[in-house]
């Protein structure tokens, strides 16, 4: 019985070529805010989905919803700000 094995090394996922680049780690530092808005607004949810939801659930969900809609404002902004080279 032969064995099949690969010729390349087993773990490649730490390779120089698979780092991110500084264009991509300052994209996601950009990015951060709006990462955070949403894992607020998805622990929003959770806690309200643990049991009954009342007033305060509903508000809380609904603050943070307001906060990712209002990060994710500031950032298409910027984003479109850096594209066209400034505000016009």
């Amino acid at each position: 019985m032969d064995h099949i094995v690969t010729v390349q090394e087993a773990v490649t996922a730490f390779a120089d070529w698979m780092e991110p680049t500084a264009a991509e780690l300052a994209a996601i530092e950009s990015e951060m805010p709006l990462i955070l808005a949403d894992v607020d607004l998805i622990d929003a949810q959770i806690i309200a989905m643990d049991h009954t939801p009342n007033e305060v659930d509903t508000r809380r969900v609904r603050r943070a919803l307001a906060r990712v809609l209002t990060e994710y404002r500031i950032l298409a902004n910027r984003t479109t700000d850096e594209t066209l080279g400034g505000a016009a």
